[in-house]
């Protein structure tokens, strides 16, 4: 089965990482006992200006659409933008871009 991934580009404009801790918090707790993927880890830049979030699991549609209630609803990341790959990282995997607006 492939590995799909649902990857999270965000604005953040904060050093401090509580906010962001809190939203991946909210993203395992969603993800706790569902079949639909897992949450991964973060990165963020060192001036804290972006990051990404990264989840993987058997279906990026049924992923995203587990998460976006969360990403919606979060006020310390801004201007989302979430890449669907339905495949494991290699050329010629298709992928989507969609732009998270409230």
């Amino acid at each position: 089965m492939p590995e799909h991934a649902v990857i999270v580009k965000f604005n953040y404009g904060s050093t401090d990482l509580d906010a962001l801790f809190e939203l991946e918090d909210e993203l395992e707790a969603v993800l706790e006992d569902d079949e639909r993927g897992e949450y991964d880890g973060h990165e963020v830049a060192v001036d804290g200006s972006d990051g990404f979030l990264y989840l993987y699991g058997p279906d990026a549609d049924a992923l995203y659409d587990a998460i976006k209630p969360t990403l919606l609803d979060c006020s310390a990341i801004k201007n989302v933008v979430v890449r669907l790959r339905y495949g494991p990282p290699a050329d010629g995997v298709r992928e989507v871009v969609v732009n998270v607006a409230a």
